[in-house]
């Protein structure tokens, strides 16, 4: 089958009627870019002689501006595991950018911060604005005009949606994102999970928590579970911004080094000029990441039981390149792609072993055989997405893409003419208390309607509390509220999956209602995350009192407070927690002052930035 899948067309033409007059206006920004603004060619002789100061033995090649220069902007730091291995990808690039005539310079570097150590600290609560601080960061790295190129350094959960939104702003350059890939697999994830529910009942102390923790994240590369960073790498995948089959190769590995070589000359052969003429074959980021880039991310997510906090980021990516997507269009690609992967927290093989089964080579080759992604999109790497339904490896050294005929491992990785389930993994629901989403792909079918009275917390500390005080012992909706971008930064609150879980097990119905965030890693517990609007500022989940029933369904779509209108009109919603002060939270008030709404993408950058044009 090889037309599109009508729900498909239909959805991607809405997003492209609604965006039709922000689109235009960005591609024109990206065009006055490239012939009169942020390039070599507008510099002085002072600016240049400043740029290539430094550069050592490619100052002659950068002074003539005779070939590409590319700047790489890096989320390097040595105490995250994910980005620990980018230390020495500078002089790799390097290298092989003069292998091709082309030079290479560190623009910049980005903050990267690890939503795995900040989890259930204040420090989380600057997790999803250091997206934003990681946008501001790549276009100052790029505002020095010194570049033909990027290339983009960066894994994680908030750095690559920070980084494209950056980038995007100088859409003229041809950019490739380059992953440095997932560490090997450690402990069981089964186990893992089975200990942090021992330790939330009392029966493990911290010692045996720690030891089973520092077997799971034991080395460098990204973390295996199927979280937020993993799912970024799925998506650039999806939208043909790696090379193909860059995502899920491991750190220090032959063919990791070879794929960042290749990227490297690859970036040098789409440049807007090659040999001192235009080249045919230019592809700017900008023009790379349009709508059907975009829907096809969407369709990655739903595929493969993607991370809900993109959700929020997607919003934002494509409204840098003036898209914009909303929570329906979700649901809607949603409904008719096929769950076609099971990878941990949905399965028990952690992205180490769904890379082993086939990986993102098998998914895009079965969508796009389905009529279920868009083939014909500009990818970094050749004419369409074709490319990356292959998957890479080396033959007597030499870097080659060869066709993955099917799954290797069933239970991971199915066909789309036998997946794990019909639909997609992500709801949106509405009703009388907002709009906001659920992921249910590791959610078992009987738990996606859950009616039962609501417990009202103003943090998840409090959750905690209540927990351990068996104060939540019974069929409960868990309510955490005032966690929305305006409050306090939209925190995930992932640390109460262990203690929820522990309720789920003892026979109870258990949800989460939260206009919060909840991880990637989010599992077995409906949770119905992400609630617009949010508390502070009027949202209905202000108005929920102790006792009162709440009906979260997936099935149906709904999420309602059962309360009589007349009382549920009259209720005022209360005053929001003092504001955090501690950490540099304070530092970020700005940003929480001026943030959007989670469907929007949850960005006070984009949403100024949109004020002025």
């Amino acid at each position: 089958m090889n037309n599109l899948h009508p729900v498909i067309a239909k959805v991607t033409d809405r997003i492209v009627e609604r965006s039709a007059a922000s689109r235009l206006k960005y591609l024109d920004l990206i065009e006055r870019g490239r012939d009169a603004g942020t390039n070599r060619a507008q510099l002085s002789c002072g600016n240049l002689a400043h740029g290539f100061a430094a550069s050592g033995e490619d100052k002659p090649v950068i002074r003539t501006g005779a070939a590409m220069n590319i700047g790489i902007v890096t989320s390097y730091n040595d105490m995250l595991s994910a980005h620990q291995p980018y230390g020495r990808y500078p002089e790799q690039i390097k290298i092989a950018a003069r292998e091709v005539g082309a030079t290479a310079q560190v623009a910049g570097g980005v903050p990267a911060m690890c939503d795995g150590v900040t989890q259930g600290q204040s420090g989380m609560d600057l997790s999803l604005f250091s997206r934003d601080t990681i946008a501001l960061s790549t276009a100052v790295s790029l505002s020095h005009a010194m570049f033909e190129g990027t290339l983009l350094l960066g894994i994680c959960d908030k750095i690559v949606p920070g980084l494209l939104i950056g980038a995007l702003r100088f859409g003229h350059l041809p950019t490739i994102l380059i992953p440095a890939g997932p560490m090997p697999s450690g402990l069981a994830n089964k186990e893992k999970v089975r200990i942090r529910q021992l330790y939330a009942e009392g029966k493990v102390g911290k010692d045996e928590l720690l030891e089973s923790e520092s077997a799971s994240y034991h080395g460098a590369g990204t973390c295996t579970f199927y979280g937020t960073a993993n799912s970024n790498q799925m998506m650039m995948e999806m939208m043909g911004l790696h090379m193909p089959g860059a995502a899920f190769v491991n750190p220090g590995t032959k063919l990791r080094t070879e794929l960042t070589r290749a990227a490297t000359h690859r970036i040098a052969d789409i440049g807007w000029a090659k040999d001192g003429k235009p080249n045919d074959d230019y592809r700017p980021l900008g023009h790379c990441v349009n709508e059907k880039a975009i829907v096809n991310a969407i369709i990655g997510l739903m595929a493969t039981g993607g991370s809900t906090n993109h959700a929020i980021h997607l919003p934002a990516i494509a409204r840098a390149a003036g898209i914009h997507i909303d929570w329906t269009d979700f649901a809607e690609i949603s409904d008719v792609v096929p769950l076609l992967a099971r990878v941990y927290p949905n399965g028990s093989g952690d992205v180490n072993h769904f890379h082993a089964a086939g990986g993102m080579a098998v998914i895009i080759r079965e969508l796009l055989d389905a009529g279920l992604l868009h083939r014909d999109i500009p990818t970094v790497a050749r004419q369409d997405l074709t490319d990356y339904g292959k998957e890479p490896v080396l033959e007597n050294e030499a870097l080659v893409w060869n066709d993955v005929p099917a799954s290797r491992d069933e239970a991971m990785l199915r066909p789309a003419s036998n997946p794990f389930q019909a639909d997609g993994g992500m709801k949106l629901l509405q009703g009388n208390l907002g709009r906001c989403v659920m992921k249910v792909s590791a959610v078992d079918k009987e738990r996606w309607t859950i009616e039962a009275p609501v417990a009202v917390f103003q943090d998840q500390d409090d959750v905690l509390r209540a927990f351990k005080a068996g104060e939540l012992e019974r069929d409960v909706v868990v309510v955490v509220r005032f966690q929305g971008p305006r409050a306090n930064g939209m925190p995930e609150l992932h640390k109460l999956t262990p203690a929820l879980g522990v309720l789920q097990d003892r026979g109870f119905k258990v949800a989460l209602l939260t206009d919060g965030r909840m991880s990637g890693a989010s599992g077995k517990v409906p949770a119905a995350i992400h609630l617009s609007p949010e508390a502070l500022g009027g949202g209905a989940i202000g108005k929920l009192r102790d006792g009162d029933m709440v009906r979260v369904c997936a099935e149906t779509g709904a999420v309602d407070a059962l309360v009589d209108a007349a009382t549920w009109e009259a209720r005022d919603i209360p005053a929001a927690p003092p504001p955090p002060y501690d950490t540099g939270r304070e530092l970020f008030a700005l940003f929480r002052h001026h943030s959007d709404l989670a469907e929007q993408g949850a960005s006070p950058i984009l949403a100024a930035m949109e004020s002025e044009l």
